[in-house]
């Protein structure tokens, strides 16, 4: 692999520019406490990992030279961030610090459906997102030697992308968890989902166009 620390500085740069993941992670931390801000973290490593697999089988190539495959998931995508963010920006439930730290002491089917529903939403936003695919085909391809074995190299690669997500995202939850004590205000919390909801909807709109 040549120039990997380059490399690690754009996949640095890549996690840490706030997009869907973000939002999401915010979103599930704050509505549902830490440990569904971490079910969020590993649903975006499994998606990461998702397409890892399907840029070694050679298909994310496919995919993107393929107008139909490739416009197929940037719609479906798009339109499921704008359903994501439709559905934050109308719930109606809002959900107190007590709250959160009783679901977390206390173990129940409601929260583990919220833990369940938290790591659909990143494994999902990630497989449906035409800009992980673009990250698999045109800057990854960079800094692979040739000469060498580029499916061990496009792992490697792979794996230093989704270490770096999950540890600034495991970050980020811990950081959200920490603040929540001066967030737990009901006005704050209802103009948040609603604010998240539109903002959603804008990523939506964007990968769609």
């Amino acid at each position: 692999m040549d120039n990997l620390l380059t490399y690690i500085s754009i996949a640095a740069m890549i996690v840490i520019i706030p997009g869907a993941d973000t939002m999401l992670l915010v979103k599930n931390t704050l509505s549902y406490g830490p440990k569904a801000g971490r079910y969020t973290v590993l649903g975006m490593a499994m998606g990461l990992s998702f397409w890892t697999l399907i840029a070694i089988l050679g298909l994310s190539v496919v995919i993107a030279k393929s107008v139909v495959l490739f416009s197929i998931i940037k719609y479906l995508g798009a339109a499921y961030l704008i359903y994501l963010g439709i559905k934050s920006f109308f719930t109606k439930s809002v959900f107190s610090l007590k709250d959160i730290q009783s679901q977390a002491n206390t173990p129940t089917k409601y929260s583990n459906r919220h833990n369940k529903s938290s790591f659909m939403q990143a494994l999902l936003n990630n497989i449906l997102n035409p800009k992980t695919v673009l990250v698999y085909i045109t800057i990854m391809p960079q800094f692979i030697n040739l000469d060498g074995n580029v499916k061990q190299q496009l792992v490697v690669l792979a794996f230093i992308l989704t270490f770096l997500a999950v540890l600034w995202f495991l970050f980020l939850v811990t950081l959200i968890d920490y603040a929540k004590k001066w967030l737990n205000n009901p006005i704050f919390q209802k103009v948040f989902q609603k604010s998240t909801g539109l903002v959603l909807i804008g990523f939506g709109v964007k990968t769609g166009i």
